[in-house]
C-alpha cells in the first residue's frame, strides 16, 4: 500500500487490560466474538489477517532477571503480527514471553496453531490457574531499525513507540513479558486514570 494512503488508526488504552480480564472466564463463544485488536481498531475478526509463530528458547539474562528465574530457564517466545486485510503492514510487532514451566500443564498453550486464542493471553493463563493482578507498561520512543521500518511500512523519518508490557499474577510473580513495537505515525496511546472518591 502506498505510504500516502491513510492507514487504519489504533487507539490503545489501559482499560484494555481489565476488559480482557473480564472476558478471560467467559464462554469461548463470547471470547471469540472480538479481541483486543478489534477493540483498539473498531474492526471485526473477518477484517483481520493474523499470524503467530512460537519457539522455545533458554532465557537470556535480562529476561531471566525480569521473570525472577535462573538464566537458561526454558521460555516460550510468541511472535504475533495482525493486520487489516487490505493493508500490507501489521498494527504492531509483538514478541511475548512465557515461562514454559508455568504453562506446560496445558499443552494447547504450546502450539501456535491454536492462535488466535479467544480471549487472549489472560484467558490462556486462566486455563492453568493464573490470574493477573496488574499490568505494567513502559513506553519509549526511538528510531526504527531498518527491519522494523520495512515490516511496519513506515514513512521516512517516522519513529516507533517501544512498549514493554509486564504482567504480574496475584502472587506477585511476573507471568508474561511482551515487547510491542508500534508505528508512531498511526498509533494513539490513551491513558485514563480513574481516581477513587473520598
Amino acid at each position: 500500500m502506498p505510504q500516502d494512503c491513510e492507514r487504519t488508526p489504533v487507539v490503545r488504552d489501559n482499560g484494555r487490560h481489565q476488559w480482557e480480564k473480564d472476558r478471560a472466564r467467559a464462554p469461548r463463544t463470547v471470547r471469540a466474538t472480538t479481541g483486543a485488536t478489534e477493540r483498539d481498531t473498531g474492526l471485526h475478526p473477518p477484517d483481520l489477517v493474523f499470524h503467530a509463530e512460537y519457539r522455545e528458547l533458554p532465557a537470556p539474562c535480562p529476561l531471566a532477571e525480569a521473570f525472577g528465574v535462573p538464566a537458561g530457564t526454558l521460555l516460550l517466545e510468541r511472535s504475533y503480527r495482525t493486520r487489516y486485510g487490505p493493508e500490507s503492514a501489521p498494527f504492531a510487532l509483538v514478541t511475548s514471553y512465557l515461562v514454559r514451566g508455568m504453562i506446560a500443564a496445558n499443552p494447547d498453550l504450546l502450539d501456535a496453531t491454536n492462535e488466535p486464542w479467544p480471549g487472549g493471553t489472560q484467558s490462556q493463563l486462566h486455563t492453568v490457574g493464573i490470574e493477573l493482578d496488574r499490568v505494567e507498561e513502559r513506553l519509549t520512543a526511538r528510531a526504527p531499525t531498518p527491519a522494523e521500518a520495512r515490516d511496519l511500512d513506515l514513512p521516512s523519518g517516522a519513529p516507533v513507540i517501544q512498549l514493554r508490557k509486564t504482567s504480574y499474577d496475584i502472587d506477585d510473580r511476573v507471568v508474561n513479558i511482551a515487547d510491542v513495537t508500534l508505528p508512531a505515525d498511526r498509533t494513539e496511546l490513551l491513558f485514563t486514570t480513574r481516581l477513587e472518591r473520598w
